[in-house]
């Protein structure tokens, strides 16, 4: 044993001997001299990038870092950043003095709805480097993948086309995103549908995912995560990118971006366009994606003018049924049964979803006075499309179509399902910030959505005819959006005390059912408040430890309030969220450890089944909760040798849940109460690993890791309610199995005279071809005294590979 402590002291002795280097030093004001803590200093090579945090005092220290030539850059909101270069032997002392920017930082457009460095709130950072090393044309989610208690899904199996994200097991309608602090949710379905909005993230310079209640936001209050996304910033030299990836599944990615630099110090436009399209791995899941982003900004000494045009339009084939239980483990993976015609064999060949949405915004950021500033946004949003789909065997009656032929009630025939729709309002924020140990903000926003969904039948079989665009049914809704909140934070000694209050007031017209289950126009006005407080302890200017005490509420969606009547409408859901945490920042590491605990009142859980649009159904239950713990963590092993690394236990649980299920030897239903069951699509353990080696300079080999613990399709925890035993043991589970999946990235980038930077990279995605299924719907029912379980699944591609090659100029 102590010839091998010794050998191993010798191998270490080389690392242990070149890491005497230090680097520390002051970062004041140049023109009054005082600290500025706070201020971000990034220390980087090609194969090393270290940040730090300035101390209270001004003061930075990064020790045991390897001699050599290192770029230092410092920044500070305000201020005008500063690049240096320095060769390190030994410890070195480096002040730095910045200036007054001479410009309003872009930071301000997002700041009122970000939670700063020590903020009371558990929350992970990506920057553009972050998003673009994984950007081989997968939806947005599954860049997120690697982030702390995610889960991502795919219809098509691929990551292109209709992607879905659960944070802490909650899905896409508790997640309030945002784009510069504008609300991206479907004001009345509340999810984001990120298809709309092919390769945004080639347009998107950081993100910011808070877990739990965090702060207060504009839009649908968050009641699992925020995703809080910032646009292109300034680059000061103009630039061009061409991005190409191509991969598996007939797989295409290409985006083109260009910008003009800083302008006669004063104006920047940038641009994008990208195309992506996949054929999936499902059947019939193939998708055609456009998209284009375009960006013109004014820069003066106290006034920050930006205009933000960008567009997504996206064709997709259906797959939103899943895939019938029966034939994933017959042996078919890929079966897609939407758009089966009566003769059981063929395919609709335009079983197609449709959809362009289309953004303006304008962000301006005004400096009042050296203490008071203002953020303010104007947004319009326009979305317009259909989903067409053949319906094999309905009603005439039902589309309000007088048959020719009296012995013909029912019949084959195309639809298309619309939305039509307009969503506009504005966003504000004054931050007044009178002294360095007191900030605080006021903002808000109100904004308007108007919806018309209606229907048309494009063909009939036969017993009928309809003229072209046939309308056979339409109902609009409003929906109007109001809150305001107040935000301060104020330091004394070593603490950091966190006060937000938001006040939130909604009302929604909509086409409902009444007491005799008619469709009829309902009303509904609500009003939130919504309370957050906290504190953070400085512990040393490496680490600190924080808790907060949040309250959130949530109003029902679309969907839970058209399938019912004033008498059985949903109630809204309640959260009280408490976030302990504690968070570690120096060479080594960076990274932190946090618990939960998240009580629910008339939370809306899913049951496990879908509507006829794919579309989650959800029922109250009064008690329920989720308490866990989540690490966050980089480990910097060597120079070369880096470890990403998140890991979520938690327990989610219904204190009561009735179940009911329909008994067709009777019809009639059957009810019962279980207690103690699981959250539907709640895995008690989800984690993840990046093991990142950079053998050469500009070169990188990472194996990346998820794995995801077992998931209930339902909220019954396989219990069968009543006692009623399953008609087929070996299919009694209504579940997705846990999954471990791995992928393998090789990175290349150098530059040549004419090009600045090359970059070819190569994806190998799920590389022992794991066959696993991230998502699922089941439709239980009761025949023949047992219960039968109708699953439906959404299986993942086996192994599959990208190409990506990027030129920069």
């Amino acid at each position: 044993m102590k010839n091998l402590f010794a050998a191993l002291c010798a191998l270490l002795l080389p690392f242990l001997v070149s890491a005497q280097v230090s680097l520390s030093g002051k970062v004041t004001d140049a023109s009054t001299g005082e600290a500025l803590p706070g201020t971000t200093i990034v220390v980087s090579t090609t194969d090393f990038t270290s940040a730090i945090l300035v101390d209270k005092t001004g003061e930075y220290k990064l020790d045991y870092i390897k001699a050599g030539t290192y770029t230092v850059h410092v920044s500070y909101v305000g201020y005008t950043a500063i690049d240096k270069t320095i060769k390190l032997t030994g410890a070195t002392v480096l002040n730095f003095k910045l200036g007054k920017s001479t410009f309003i930082a872009d930071e301000v457009t997002v700041s009122a709805t970000r939670a700063s460095k020590n903020a009371a709130t558990t929350f992970t950072n990506l920057n553009k480097a972050d998003l673009a090393k994984n950007n081989f044309g997968q939806d947005l989610p599954y860049l997120l993948n690697q982030t702390p208690s995610v889960v991502v899904t795919s219809d098509g199996g691929t990551g292109i086309g209709y992607t879905g994200i659960r944070i802490r097991g909650s899905d896409g309608t508790r997640t309030n995103v945002t784009l510069n602090g504008i609300p991206l949710n479907d004001a009345e379905d509340q999810g984001a549908y990120f298809v709309d909005l092919p390769d945004l993230v080639s347009s998107v310079d950081n993100i910011q995912i808070q877990r739990g209640v965090g702060t207060s936001t504009n839009g649908a209050g968050a009641f699992g995560a925020s995703i809080n996304m910032q646009s292109t910033t300034r680059r000061d030299s103009a630039y061009a990118q061409l991005d190409n990836s191509f991969g598996s599944f007939s797989t295409l990615k290409n985006t083109v971006s260009v910008g003009t630099g800083l302008i006669n110090g004063k104006f920047t436009f940038d641009g994008r366009i990208s195309r992506i399209q996949s054929d999936g791995y499902i059947d019939r899941a193939a998708s055609h994606l456009k998209s284009y982003f375009l960006s013109g900004a004014y820069y003066g000494k106290n006034t920050l003018i930006r205009a933000n045009v960008f567009s997504g339009y996206e064709q997709t084939y259906q797959a939103w049924d899943g895939v019938p239980e029966y034939t994933l483990y017959g042996g078919n993976r890929t079966y897609n049964e939407l758009g089966l015609e009566a003769d059981g064999k063929t395919f609709y060949p335009n079983q197609t979803d449709n959809y362009t949405q289309n953004y303006a915004q304008l962000l301006v950021d005004q400096k009042i006075t050296s203490d008071l500033s203002f953020s303010g946004a104007l947004f319009y949003t326009k979305g317009f499309g259909y989903y067409e789909e053949y319906k094999p065997d309905e009603a005439l009656a039902d589309y309000g179509i007088s048959s020719t032929n009296p012995s013909v009630t029912n019949s084959p025939l195309v639809r298309d399902l619309w939305l039509n729709t307009d969503f506009y309002g504005a966003t504000y924020a004054f931050n007044y910030k009178p002294q360095q140990a007191l900030n605080i903000t006021l903002g808000g926003a109100y904004n308007e959505y108007l919806g018309a969904h209606y229907g048309n039948v494009e063909w009939v079989e036969q017993g009928a005819s309809v003229p072209p665009n046939y309308e056979y049914y339409r109902n609009n809704a409003k929906k109007t959006d109001f809150n305001i909140f107040g935000k301060i934070d104020y330091n004394v000694n070593n603490f950091t005390f966190f006060a937000d209050m938001q006040y939130r007031h909604l009302g929604y017209s909509f086409l409902g059912l009444d007491q005799n289950l008619n469709d009829t126009q309902q009303k509904i006005s609500l009003d939130f408040f919504n309370p957050k407080l906290g504190v953070t302890y400085q512990l040393n200017e490496a680490s600190n430890i924080y808790f907060s005490a949040s309250e959130a509420n949530h109003e029902p969606n679309r969907s839970d309030f058209v399938n019912s009547t004033p008498n059985t409408r949903p109630s809204s859901e309640n959260l009280k969220d408490l976030e302990l945490g504690y968070r570690l920042h120096n060479s080594f590491f960076t990274g932190g450890i946090n618990g939960f605990y998240m009580l629910y009142k008339n939370q809306l859980v899913l049951t496990g089944a879908l509507n006829y649009v794919g579309e989650a159904i959800r029922v109250n239950v009064p008690d329920s909760y989720r308490a866990g713990i989540e690490f966050d963590g980089k480990f910097k092993i060597t120079n070369q040798l880096n470890w990403m690394a998140t890991a979520a236990l938690s327990r989610n649980k219904i204190k009561n849940f009735t179940a009911s299920y329909i008994n067709y030897d009777n019809n009639k239903t059957v009810s019962g109460t279980l207690s103690n069951t699981d959250i539907a699509y709640s895995p008690s353990f989800v984690g993840s690993s990046e093991l990142g080696w950079q053998p050469v300079k500009g070169g990188e080999i990472a194996l990346i890791s998820k794995y995801v613990g077992m998931q209930y399709l339902d909220n019954t925890s396989n219990t069968n309610p009543a006692g009623f035993p399953a008609a087929d043991p070996a299919q009694s589970n209504r579940s997705v199995n846990s999954y471990f999946i791995n992928n393998l990235r090789l990175s290349y980038n150098f530059k040549t005279r004419a090009i600045k930077n090359i970059g070819v990279s190569f994806l190998v995605y799920n590389i022992f071809s794991t066959k696993y299924e991230t998502n699922g719907a089941t439709y239980p029912d009761i025949e023949n005294g047992k219960v039968v379980n109708y699953n439906y699944y959404f299986p993942q591609a086996p192994r599959n590979y990208f190409v990506s090659v990027n030129l920069g100029f």
